[in-house]
């Protein structure tokens, strides 16, 4: 077993099992969790990782031992997990590692009604807590609180559906690549009932990835779901990470859609059905987001990087809708939480109701090239980061501290942010084409390796 700083991220706990994280760390957290909450009971659901049955099981034991019972909902996916945590009122924990490789696993946990922990709401106390845990005597065998079973998983479809008017729907065929993910249990429940022929590949659950790993933001692991959309002639592709909480999106040319233009998209769909509402975008977010919803009366919000800061203002703002360029979408009505299968199927309403192929739907909003991320090693990033917002000052250029360094150079821009885990930083940059978005790709970088310490 590692240590708790190994594994305690900035939003979630996660490491390689057993040399990270293992069941008696789990236990622990199980337990610190009951304390920290005070909940009368958690939901703890898990992933297709063959290593979360035992860590599961620890952190019930934990968890009952403090005295909460425990409502286990066995395998399904994080967005089910929120929507069950927000429908049950109940705190709640997900065994899973999302998209990393097989040999990871963790845990994402949430308060009742779905809210996020992460270190600035908890996850530093529930932290402190385990490692008080884990260094006390063996605890004395003690009456643990009940558990009993639950299958949430047919009500969470009926949630999902609620997202569209199913009527309006039509025949259209989807391919979705699942990555032998959880998407493979969720979705075809989802889609029971609906006008769509619905191929899936790799829909059997299996925690090794034997086909690629379940990370569809990587553009090589969407190369089956593309050369199966166009052999098959599918409207659309679906690509699902590990515990089927984001989505990315392939039109029916093959060619990929960003987080940001599934943004852009859906914002428009739900501004339509809420006029004026609020929206919110990340900070690395292509402008075009910005754009879209004041041309159509929204009020955007920007927001810094990561779910548990999106949550918190959409509570404070009342926001209908919010998305982050990595394919997380969050939904008021979805207790505030991410959902990739209720983003699909908003999309799969949009290209029914318009009869327009996903690729003009979106045409619209392709204003600008990304450079997409890219993580550079720096073995001080925060100070690597100061020193470019130094020299970027000196040049009068308009700069940003809400998330990093976000810096406008007119006709083009970048967001440079230091890793929230690893000694890396992380840069995206937008321009007005692919040529002069990569030249200026390489004028940051440059800047940025001549200010490393």
């Amino acid at each position: 077993m590692g240590t708790t700083a190994e594994v305690f991220k900035a939003y979630d706990i996660r490491g390689i099992v057993p040399d990270q994280i293992d069941a008696a760390m789990c236990r622990a957290i199980g337990g610190a969790m009951a304390r920290f909450t005070k909940a009368p009971r958690i939901l703890v659901a898990r992933d297709m990782r063959d290593s979360g049955i035992a860590l599961s099981e620890a952190f019930s034991t934990g968890a009952r031992a403090e005295g909460a019972a425990v409502t286990d909902l066995g395998m399904t996916s994080t967005d089910c997990l929120y929507f069950a945590s927000g429908e049950l009122d109940s705190a709640a924990a997900m065994f899973t590692a999302s998209h990393n490789p097989a040999a990871y696993n963790g845990v994402k946990l949430c308060l009742s009604g779905a809210r996020p922990i992460g270190r600035d709401t908890g996850l530093a106390e529930i932290e402190a807590l385990t490692n008080e845990l884990l260094s006390a005597p063996p605890p004395a065998t003690t009456p643990l609180a009940p558990i009993d079973h639950e299958d949430v998983l047919s009500d969470f479809a009926a949630h999902v559906r609620s997202f569209v008017d199913v009527g309006s729907l039509r025949p259209l065929r989807v391919v979705a690549d699942t990555a032998n993910g959880m998407g493979g249990l969720v979705l075809p429940r989802v889609m029971e009932g609906l006008p769509f022929e619905v191929d899936v590949l790799y829909g059997d659950l299996d925690g090794t990835f034997p086909n690629h790993p379940a990370d569809p933001i990587q553009e090589e692991n969407l190369r089956d779901l593309k050369a199966a959309v166009l052999e098959s002639g599918a409207d659309v592709g679906l690509a699902f990470d590990g515990d089927a909480d984001r989505c990315f999106l392939v039109d029916e040319r093959a060619e990929t859609v960003s987080g940001s233009l599934t943004t852009a998209l859906v914002a428009v769909s739900m501004l339509e059905k809420h006029p004026g509402a609020t929206v919110l975008y990340n900070c690395i977010c292509s402008h075009a987001v910005r754009e879209a919803v004041a041309e159509h009366g929204g009020t955007g919000i920007r927001t810094r990087v990561g779910h548990s800061f999106i949550k918190q203002v959409m509570a404070e703002t009342g926001a209908i809708f919010g998305g982050e360029h990595s394919g997380h979408y969050y939904y008021r009505d979805n207790y505030r939480a991410d959902s990739g299968v209720i983003t699909a199927l908003v999309v799969l309403e949009l290209m029914s109701v318009s009869g327009r192929p996903l690729s003009e739907l979106l045409r619209p909003y392709r204003r600008y090239a990304d450079s997409g991320e890219i993580n550079t090693e720096a073995p001080d990033p925060g100070k690597t980061v100061e020193a470019v917002a130094d020299a970027e000052a000196a040049n009068g250029c308009e700069i940003d501290r809400l998330d990093g360094l976000t810096v406008e150079h007119g006709d083009w821009w970048y967001n440079l942010r230091p890793s929230n885990t690893e000694p890396l930083l992380r840069l995206n940059v937008e321009a007005a084409d692919e040529a002069s978005c990569a030249r200026h790709v390489a004028e940051v970088l440059d800047l940025v390796r001549a200010e490393m310490p």
